[in-house]
This record gives C-alpha cells, structure tokens and sequence, in this order.
C-alpha cells in the first residue's frame, strides 16, 4: 500500500506547534443574511468533501519515528465534530465578533482528528452571519488554501442541491507496512540525495547560476539573524486578538499604477505607515530596523494548483517606520522589494527547505525546536499578501461581502499580518498576543489611514 508521507514543510508545521504557538491558518467570512439552518450547512458541507480528500484524514506518526508522518482516512470522521455553531452577543457588531473570533483562534486543533474546524456564526447586525475556519498549517498554505475556499463555495447564487456523499475511510497502512516502507526510505536516502546531486551535475551552467543565487540568498538570510528585538519581539502566550480593517483594491492598483510599483508594494508601505504610527503612539523608537518583516513567498508552480499542502519559501525585508513621508515608504519598499527577489533570498530559504528532504526526522525534529529562538534574530513579524478572486462568492445562495485571513503568530513574534483581495476589495487582519498588544485595532486603524494618506500624495504630485 503507497503511503502518503507529509512533505518536509507540512511536518515541520507540526513539529514546531506547542500551547503557546498553535499553528493554524484560517478566515473570517462574513455573508448577507439570513443564515441557514446548520443542518442544511453541514449537508452542503458534506457535499463538497469528497474533493477534500485531506479534510477526512488524520496524522499518523511513523513507528519509531524513523520517517515523516503520514496521512491516512479517519475511520471516526464525524462532520459535525468539526462543523460547530454559535452566536455573538448582542448587538452582534465587529467588536462581538472580533471577541469571539480571538476566542476560537486561541484554541489549538485536535492533532489527533482531522485539522480542521468550521464554525457557523449567527446573531451579526444587519442579519448578517459567519463562518469562521481554522485549518492547520500542515494541511494548506495561502495559496491553496483559497483554492480550497473556492471548491467550498459557488460562483452561481443558486447552486445545484448537495448530493449525499458515499464515502467510506480506507484502511490504514499497517504498522509493519508503515515500519518496512520507513526503513526502506532510511536505506535509500543516500541514493536520493545522490541522484539529486548527479542532477545538478550534468547540468553545470544551470547549477552554477542557481548556486551562485542561493548562496548569495543564504548570505543575505544569515547576515540578518542577528538580533530584531523591540516592541514586536518577546514570549508569548496562549490567548490571541484578532482585529482587521478594510481598503480599496481599485486605490491601490491606482497608486500601484502611478508609482510604477507593485500592488504588494503599495501593501507593505501602508502597512509600514501603520507600524510607525502604531510605534510613536506607544512611545516606541522608529528606527530603520524596528520592523524586520517576513514575506512569504509561494513557489507553487501550475502543476502543482488543486493540490494542498505548503509550496512556499520566504524574503526578509525592513518595513520603512523611519520614514515619515509616505511616498518616500512606498519608494523604499519598491526598491527593497525588487533586490531581494534579484538576490535569491527566497531561493536560499527554499533550498533550506528542500535540503530537509535529505534530512532523518529525528534531525529535523530538533532544527524544528530551535527554531523559534533563531526566528526571532531573522524576523519580528510576518506580512503576507495572499491574491483572491474578483468575483462574488455564494455559500447556499447568500453572498459573501467580507473575507479576512488569519496568520498565526510564532514564538518571539507577537504580530503578524495577513492581506487577501476580494471582488475588488481589500482585506487586512492583524493577529496578535492578548496581552502584548491590547491595542491591535488601533494598528489596523492606522494601517487604513497609511493607505489614505498614500492615495492622497499620488494625486498632489500628479499632474493636473
């Protein structure tokens, strides 16, 4: 029987998750009322998993150890485990649901079960109701993870009725299969890392660009480990906020277009104009080095769309908080930006992740657990820009109005900002420590009036 073995990436997800550092991605979706009964929720929800199959299946570790985990069908999946439902509070505003939704995320998943969980929210103004989603990280990253959020909800307002699913868990590996096959891969690991260096061989003029970039970019990662420290950094504990604010897709493609930036660009420097106000409302210094951000970046190639699973490396950038005027934020993060895409950063990183291919477990279980102390000298928070579609979204013919993500936080990192875009809107959420920074809204106020404030130099240096 084949086994299907985590990626390197997917376990390492794993490993590094403790009780202060829940790893898990998710969303907010917020719909025109009225919302539907739960029961016919999970019916539509139960339609649709048969083309997730990850979503009925558990982690399984390996006897011993001696080879990554591995996925296999839950024979106990119950739906409506991982399908909950709840209410806010009146009378049922942001300020409720963001209370509740802080509330949920600071839950780690049942890394025995399924890692996922749907919760259906009703009682929001306006008749308005929810879901919120956790999944973990070792299932999805952001790319596939809206991929994912597309296969679950339609194009079309009236959808076709929800076919009952026929599903049946497949029997597990054996022990002794899932031992055999894990020694047999301990056996073959120096042939594997062999044929991947007989590869780059015979391919010299291709190998020495590449390698000559991936040197350059883990030169440039290893000379910045060394030490972000400030108001961003420090322990961390088990609770999480979670606040979010909105912007206007069409403004910053406008800002994009006159600044002859990217839309990423314009992102982090309002996010960099949130940070500095943030910093000098608390009385913090905005120095050149006080925001070191990391970006992830997806390397997942078109072959590779539908299937989950992480395909991403990362760049390390300094968010410009020193700078006051916005214009010169939005210049210094397009030139900042377009070195490290030309320096390899990002291939460096993925070649260290790749490298754990070649890596026994037991090793890769012990980087993983020093990672965080070495996260903290690269980086003191996470700011991710994930693409959505630009079309209107309906779940059980209600559409939705609102999508924000949620990217969790890591150890020595008590911020991290997640952007996602949505039928020409823009979304930002922000998750953070519950007790290091209880004024999170205030930075996503801030992060709105950034973007305001660069929409408004563009048009003072324009033209006519």
């Amino acid at each position: 029987m084949s086994i299907d073995w985590l990626n390197p990436l997917d376990a390492w997800f794993l490993q590094v998750e403790t009780d202060t550092q829940p790893m898990h991605v998710g969303s907010l979706l917020v719909f025109d009322g009225p919302a539907p009964a739960y029961q016919d929720y999970c019916d539509h929800l139960g339609s649709r998993l048969d083309i997730v199959p990850r979503y009925r299946q558990r982690v399984q570790r390996p006897p011993l150890d001696l080879a990554r985990p591995y996925w296999v069908d839950d024979p106990h999946f119950h739906l409506t485990y991982h399908v909950r439902h709840t209410a806010v509070p009146q009378p049922g505003g942001e300020v409720q649901l963001r209370a509740l939704a802080g509330r949920i995320m600071s839950q780690r998943l049942d890394l025995g079960r399924p890692l996922w969980e749907m919760w259906l929210v009703e009682g929001l103004e306006g008749g308005r109701w929810a879901v919120i989603s956790k999944v973990h990280h070792a299932v999805i990253d952001g790319v596939s993870g809206h991929e994912l959020l597309e296969l679950l909800l339609d194009r079309d307002e009236d959808p076709p009725p929800p076919v009952p699913s026929t599903w049946q868990p497949r029997p597990a590996p054996s022990r002794q299969d899932a031992l055999v096959e894990a020694l047999s891969w301990m056996v073959r690991l120096p042939v594997i890392a062999g044929k991947a260096a007989a590869s780059t061989v015979s391919k010299p003029k291709s190998a020495l660009a590449t390698g000559a970039t991936t040197s350059s970019g883990l030169l440039r990662v290893g000379r910045k480990a060394s030490g972000a420290h400030g108001l961003l950094n420090g322990p961390i504990g088990p609770h999480r906020r979670w606040a979010w604010g909105r912007g206007d897709l069409a403004q910053v493609k406008a800002i994009k277009q006159a600044a002859g930036c990217t839309v990423n660009d314009v992102v982090l420097a309002a996010i960099a104009g949130g940070y500095r106000q943030y910093f000098i409302d608390r009385g913090e210094p905005v120095h050149e080095e006080a925001v070191q951000s990391m970006v992830p970046v997806s390397v997942r190639s078109s072959d590779q769309r539908g299937r989950l699973g992480n395909q991403v490396s990362a760049m390390f950038a300094n968010l410009p908080v020193d700078l006051a005027d916005p214009l010169d934020r939005l210049r210094a993060v397009a030139e900042q930006m377009h070195q490290l895409k030309a320096s390899g950063e990002a291939i460096g990183v993925g070649s260290m992740v790749s490298a754990a291919e070649f890596v026994p477990p037991t090793l890769v279980t012990l980087a993983a657990r020093m990672s965080s102390s070495v996260g903290q000298r690269l980086f003191n928070t996470v700011t991710t820009n994930i693409p959505g579609p630009q079309y209107p979204l309906y779940l059980l013919g209600r559409r939705m109005r609102d999508m924000f993500p949620y990217i969790p936080i890591a150890d020595g990192a008590r911020i991290s900002i997640g952007i996602v875009s949505y039928n020409g809107s823009l979304a930002f959420a922000a998750t953070g420590d519950y007790d290091a920074v209880p004024d999170l809204d205030d930075l996503c106020r801030h992060i709105e009036a950034a973007l305001h404030e660069l929409t408004a130099a563009i048009v003072a240096v324009e033209p006519g």
